[in-house]
């Protein structure tokens, strides 16, 4: 059984018992969370239900592990020709929630 749901602006394919890694949320670690939007649940029979765009009542459930960075992403911009180098750099934020339960 799996579900596909929507978290930060992407779409995550979520399983029981792993962990999906998201934008921050507003969360300390040992907390519950809860996915409203669920686009897509496929059943232990194989059933597929979407929504259109989410499914009505279909949560996917989680607990909040910890919050973390992501890697360090470096920008360099250059023009040539003109001794012009600018490196910025910066790290997301992100939170590691494992994934409980899928409810249809």
């Amino acid at each position: 059984m799996f579900a596909i749901v929507q978290a930060g602006g992407r779409q995550e394919k979520v399983v029981e018992g792993t962990v999906v890694v998201v934008d921050r949320i507003e969360a300390e670690a040992g907390d519950s969370y809860t996915f409203e939007n669920v686009l897509l649940i496929e059943s232990a029979d194989g059933a597929v239900s979407t929504g259109a765009p989410f499914l009505k009542g279909a949560t996917v459930s989680g607990v909040v592990e910890k919050q973390t960075q992501a890697k360090k992403i470096r920008v360099f911009k250059t023009k040539r020709r003109k001794s012009f180098k600018k490196t910025q750099g910066h790290r997301t934020q992100q939170t590691r929630i494992k994934v409980t339960s899928i409810n249809a």
